[in-house]
């Protein structure tokens, strides 16, 4: 099973946080943001990764720390449980809708970690939850996750709607990504032989 479980405490946050990229898309999500629960609960589902979160944050500033550090958590996870990546496909892609918002993602599971993002959230917060760290959470994943990720929004007026498409596209393209292609299982699919 690829799986991992890490902790990470700092004077900002305190995580627990376990990831099964073989699950079936169960989760417990506490992070101290509403809104953040919310995407992280369906991020698991799209995925199919079983997730569990627990952060406590000081929320009483702002979640900024919170969804960073998550993002740095989950995405070192990922990488962890990846493990040597023999045999994934490695590139995963999708154009989601979320009613009036479409959302393309692309990702590769390069071992160099990037994200080019191109939203265009019209609110600023949808609950409580500052928008700008849609942006801030997918940069730190991708970054630790060693991923290559492009977000683009190609239609969308609905701010919740763009962010819950942006990630459940992360989501499904991971899926497909981190999938194992049975012709190719005891090979790392680079030329140069490590991701």
């Amino acid at each position: 099973m690829r799986q991992a479980e890490l902790k990470r405490k700092t004077n900002e946050t305190d995580i627990e946080l376990s990831i099964n990229l073989d699950g079936s898309g169960v989760s417990n999500i506490d992070t101290g943001c509403g809104f953040l629960n919310h995407m992280l609960t369906l991020f698991a589902r799209h995925a199919r990764f079983d997730l569990n979160v627990k952060c406590v944050g000081d929320t009483d500033v702002d979640y900024h720390h919170t969804v960073e550090d998550i993002a740095i958590v989950l995405g070192k996870a990922f990488a962890q449980a990846l493990g040597d990546k023999k045999g994934i496909y490695r590139y995963g892609d999708i154009i989601l809708p979320m009613d009036e918002a479409l959302i393309l993602c692309a990702i590769d599971i390069s071992g160099r970690g990037e994200s080019y993002y191109d939203l265009k959230i019209p609110a600023y917060k949808v609950g409580d939850f500052d928008t700008e760290l849609t942006e801030e959470f997918l940069r730190a994943f991708a970054r630790d996750a060693g991923i290559t990720l492009h977000t683009k929004q190609l239609a969308g007026s609905n701010s919740h709607h763009i962010i819950e498409g942006a990630f459940k596209a992360l989501a499904r393209a991971l899926n497909k990504a981190v999938a194992i292609d049975e012709n190719y299982k005891n090979e790392v699919p680079s030329t140069k032989g490590v991701l």
